[in-house]
């Protein structure tokens, strides 16, 4: 069987033109480049033109300030760094598992990622590695998204809102689930053989914020129903609130189908007998490109990573 185009043009790429074009666009000068990897300018020359010839794009343009990355060069320039970054933060992580990690890792999730994914996936974390400081900050993706973007977590489990859909992150999608509707046990709807939104108008609701995801979703399905009723509503984002209004009214909840069967198996709350026409994208793994994780939050996604793809091979 053939290698695919992509493995194939990487046999071809070697190291050290993918330093070179890194040391290039550093020095802007390719004999400076030369020497700051210990080569002659003619073999540097060669090297060049042999990453160009592979790509089929010319990479730098010589200008008055020296040379400059054309258009496809700034492109491939732009993974080159991440290559690099990334066989750095490589290294890190094998010397940090060497001696036992330690330092801090910040997490941000969503509620419904905390039962199925970031639970286990932190329990094992820690059993690994105590000497690591975890911090869990729990939100709605918006929210969530927005403090990776300013660098106050290290990665996040959760979605990509429309206002981050065209940021520099990388998404590994680990867990896809439907969302239901949740009742307190005893709630008087249960005795019905099926429920629409249309019967709930008259109910008390608790949903996100807006902007989240989930309550995005929410208002387009009653929309797309006819809903055009002003709903009795609280909004909130943190789950012991939801819990607790709950558990004390006839109140109706939406939540991911992970996190009420985590409250199902403690016999606080049941799903309503309805089929929910809210879809919403997989719970993924989301890091930002081009910022070289540390030794603690690399291991940390390898991880959960790895329990995800376990878990699915499982089932």
């Amino acid at each position: 069987m053939s290698l695919p185009a992509d493995a194939q043009l990487l046999l071809r790429l070697r190291t050290r033109q993918l330093l070179l074009i890194r040391q290039v666009e550093a020095d802007r000068h390719l004999g400076r480049a030369a020497a700051a990897l210990n080569i002659s300018q003619p073999a540097a020359t060669k090297l060049l033109r042999q990453a160009e010839d592979t790509l089929g794009v010319r990479l730098f343009e010589r200008g008055p300030r020296g040379m400059a990355p054309t258009a496809p060069g700034q492109v491939v320039l732009r993974y080159v760094r991440t290559l690099c970054n990334d066989f750095g933060a490589m290294r890190a992580t094998l010397a940090a598992l060497e001696s036992g990690l330690s330092g801090t890792l910040r997490i941000g999730s969503v509620p419904g990622a905390v039962p199925q994914l970031l639970a286990p996936a932190l329990i094992e974390y820690k059993r690994r590695h105590p000497r690591v400081q975890v911090s869990v900050t729990v939100d709605t993706s918006n929210i969530m998204v927005r403090q990776l973007e300013r660098g106050e977590v290290d990665l996040v489990l959760g979605r990509l809102t429309d206002e981050h859909a065209g940021g520099d992150y990388e998404l590994a999608p680990l867990l896809e689930e439907a969302l239901v509707l949740v009742v307190r046990r005893g709630h008087p709807l249960l005795g019905r053989r099926s429920v629409s939104l249309r019967d709930l108008t008259a109910s008390a609701w608790i949903v996100q914020p807006p902007g989240a995801p989930q309550r995005l979703r929410l208002d387009a399905a009653l929309r797309e129903a006819g809903i055009t009723d002003k709903l009795d509503i609280t909004e909130t984002a943190s789950t012991v609130m939801t819990t607790a209004l709950l558990e004390a009214s006839d109140m109706v909840a939406v939540m991911p189908a992970s996190l009420a069967a985590h409250y199902g198996r403690m016999g606080l709350f049941q799903a309503l007998p309805m089929d929910m026409p809210i879809r919403v994208p997989a719970i993924s793994l989301i890091t930002p490109l081009g910022r070289t994780p540390s030794a603690a939050a690399a291991h940390f996604s390898a991880l959960v990573r790895a329990a995800r793809t376990d878990a699915t091979a499982a089932a």
